[in-house]
């Protein structure tokens, strides 16, 4: 299973960004192979749409489910219409993040979060 976690940096190491259209970096791990790859997220400075564009971007890498702190509506949407699994008050580090999944700690998220544009400057 290939998961995308929202991240402040570009590794394990670094912080769960809350923001999911907004963050600076997505963490892809496979679960299975445990190949991590860092995405920087391009739609960051994006003046609107950024999580439509940030929903894409994961899809892009066939991404079944996202760990992050918040989810605006538009990015929700966008990440259900990609069939992607949406879990959202995660924190800590990304390895944290990810083990605590693994081990059930955190479950699917039923909507959106936040109201659209949460974390524009």
């Amino acid at each position: 299973m290939k998961v995308a976690i929202s991240s402040s940096g570009n590794d394990q190491s670094a912080q769960v960004d809350p923001r999911f259209g907004r963050c600076r970096y997505f963490i892809v791990i496979d679960t299975e192979s445990g190949e991590t790859k860092p995405v920087a997220n391009a739609a960051q400075s994006a003046g609107g749409g950024a999580g439509i564009q940030a929903a894409q971007t994961v899809a892009d890498y066939e991404v079944e489910t996202v760990l992050t702190g918040n989810v605006g509506p538009n990015a929700h949407r966008a990440l259900q219409a990609a069939n992607i699994t949406v879990v959202t008050g995660v924190s800590g580090t990304v390895s944290e993040a990810l083990k605590d999944y693994l081990d059930g700690k955190y479950k699917a998220t039923e909507g959106p979060t936040v109201e659209p544009h949460f974390g524009m400057s």
